[in-house]
């Protein structure tokens, strides 16, 4: 009887998976939605924040990943939009409203307990 309840949830999820690109799309939109980046030149701001995302994921540095990465701006012009954030609270805040769009409806209704 386990094994007949989980199966559909096992199907679900199967549908669900993303490959790495998949997932960098993803959350590259997601942030270009919700974080305003006013650049000019170089570098768009799905460019800045893919070159961002994919850096951390895999723990290398902005100037390796932008060399890496096809059409990519350089580290230096990263950088430089890094550097111009001046309220990080401000931006604390739009990182949480990112996370918060890509909560599934049925979870946003209901409160979920983590701990004891």
């Amino acid at each position: 009887m386990y094994l007949e309840l989980i199966k559909p949830l096992k199907n679900q999820l199967e549908k669900l998976v993303l490959t790495d690109e998949e997932t960098l799309s993803e959350v590259v939109n997601c942030l270009a939605q919700h974080i305003p980046i006013h650049s000019t030149g170089a570098g768009d701001p799905q460019n800045l924040f893919k070159v961002l995302v994919r850096a951390a994921s895999k723990q290398d540095t902005i100037e390796n990943t932008s060399k890496e990465l096809e059409k990519s701006t350089c580290g230096n012009n990263i950088r430089y939009h890094l550097n111009k954030i001046a309220d990080f609270k401000e931006l604390e805040i739009q990182l949480n409203s990112a996370l918060k769009s890509k909560i599934p409806c049925m979870i946003k209704k209901e409160k979920i307990s983590f701990g004891n």
